[in-house]
């Protein structure tokens, strides 16, 4: 029978307690949000839903085209000359998500013949650009700047160094300098993918790359998300004009998709200017998230310190950490919940993002809604 093993599959699913399942949400959810990725607040702010309507109004409901063909509009390239110019880049080159943005970076910067280091800990998209570019990938220890050194060291080709700049999972920071110093030893590329650092971390939430003092450096390319901090869709590759002209001219994701819908771009652009005359948004997202982390291990949660918007609370096993997220919101508050095989550790957790408009009577609400509900 056609696609027989599905069933056999999903049996395993059940038995494992790894099941997924979607859950559309109403436009009036009444559930205080801990699951999203709306760091900064603004996916409702007037600001951006009208910055997407009018976009909407004046370019159409889509973007008719690939990039190459109909796909950009005049408010795609202010889109990324702006971001270029915020986030310390020569250039930018905006797709139509974050996904795309890593697949093409990888795929486009790693040739056949060159090695590609990756990081243990590093995002699906990350690891899918590794598995379709033609270079060889070795996969290394998260966060060690001195085994990607090893393995550059192994190497007589050109290479390229790939990490998250804040990991998804636990919310840890990369040692960007680090690595950037193993990569420039043997004269390869870094390539970073700051999804969870641009609107959090670096001066006025300039992204890790800024904070770290690599913005605009020739041997680095960022990856960004419009989708998170910036409450809108899509993604950005970041970095030197002559990188992002060969993206323009090999990377597959850009050249043969659809361009970011002009309602998107329009977002997104508005909550970029919205970031920059308020960039307190970012002092607070963090320290949203060092008092969630704060008063979770008062109260004897095993909690990871937050690098950036991320906190991340070990939960017994996958199937108890689905019962405790389910528990949460029957109790009004919504968390994440990362198990098998979505973390490279195996250890199933809560995953709680920080926001920037979140109150301290919320924050004190979710911790106890936490503890009450903690099998």
């Amino acid at each position: 029978m056609a696609f027989g093993w599905i069933d056999e599959q999903a049996r395993a699913r059940r038995r494992a307690g790894l099941v997924r399942t979607l859950r559309p949400r109403p436009a009036d959810s009444p559930l205080l949000d801990l699951a999203g990725n709306d760091y900064l607040g603004l996916s409702r702010h007037p600001e951006v839903t009208e910055g997407a309507a009018g976009a909407a109004r004046l370019w159409g409901g889509g973007a008719t085209g690939s990039r190459l063909v109909s796909g950009t509009t005049e408010l795609h390239g202010e889109l990324e000359r702006e971001l270029a110019d915020f986030c310390g880049f020569e250039a930018a080159l905006v797709l139509s998500s974050g996904y795309a943005a890593n697949l093409a970076a990888v795929t486009a910067l790693a040739p056949h013949g060159s090695l590609i280091v990756s990081d243990a800990g590093n995002h699906a998209s990350l690891i899918d650009g590794c598995r379709l570019a033609r270079g060889t990938t070795q996969v290394v220890a998260h966060a060690d700047p001195e085994a990607v050194r090893k393995a550059l060291d192994t190497h007589g080709g050109p290479g390229v160094v790939v990490s998250d700049t804040v990991f998804s999972v636990d919310g840890d920071a990369a040692p960007l300098a680090g690595l950037a110093d193993a990569a420039r030893q043997f004269g390869a590329g870094l390539i970073v993918d700051d999804a969870h650092g641009l609107g959090v971390l670096g001066s006025g939430g300039r992204g890790a790359p800024h904070a770290a003092g690599l913005a605009g450096a020739p041997d680095l390319v960022a990856t960004v998300t419009l989708s998170k901090s910036l409450g809108s869709q899509g993604g950005a590759v970041l970095g030197p004009a002559r990188v992002i002209d060969h993206l323009v001219n090999a990377a597959r994701t850009f050249i043969f998709d659809t361009g970011l819908a002009p309602a998107a771009a329009g977002a997104a652009l508005a909550a970029l200017r919205l970031l920059r005359r308020e960039p307190e948004r970012a002092l607070r997202v963090r320290a949203v998230a060092t008092a969630l982390h704060a008063r979770l291990t008062a109260e004897g949660h095993e909690a990871v310190r937050p690098d950036a918007a991320v906190v991340s609370v070990r939960a017994p096993s996958p199937e108890l950490a689905v019962r405790w997220a389910a528990d949460c919101r029957a109790a009004g508050v919504a968390v994440g919940c990362f198990r098998p095989p979505s973390v490279p550790d195996g250890i199933s957790r809560l995953r709680l993002t920080a926001r920037a408009d979140l109150t301290d009577e919320q924050i004190e609400h979710a911790v106890r809604v936490i503890g009450a509900t903690r099998p």
